[in-house]
């Protein structure tokens, strides 16, 4: 079923990256990178704390984790945007 919907796809659909105006923009990817990390920096906040028992620990770990998981995801998602497959 997934196979013939991806078979399907692409032999309806030929647009290019460019010409696709239903394509997200940056600032969609800004958005949803940011409230990911939210919910994924609450996540290692908690197990964190979990593990080592100090707070001021825990919340160093998970603000490293913020940063580097939001620059991450941005381009993540501006690659899996330029690629055609599945669409």
């Amino acid at each position: 079923m997934i196979a013939d919907q991806m078979i399907f796809s692409k032999k309806i659909s030929k647009q290019s990256f460019e010409d696709d105006k239903n394509s997200e923009k940056p600032l969609r990817s800004i958005v949803k990178a940011i409230s990911w990390r939210v919910v994924g920096t609450i996540d290692t906040l908690i197990v964190s704390y979990i593990l080592t028992g100090e707070i001021a620990l825990a919340t160093s770990i998970a603000s490293v984790d913020f940063l580097t998981k939001l620059i991450l995801y941005f381009f993540h998602e501006r690659i899996w945007n330029k690629i055609k497959w599945g669409r």
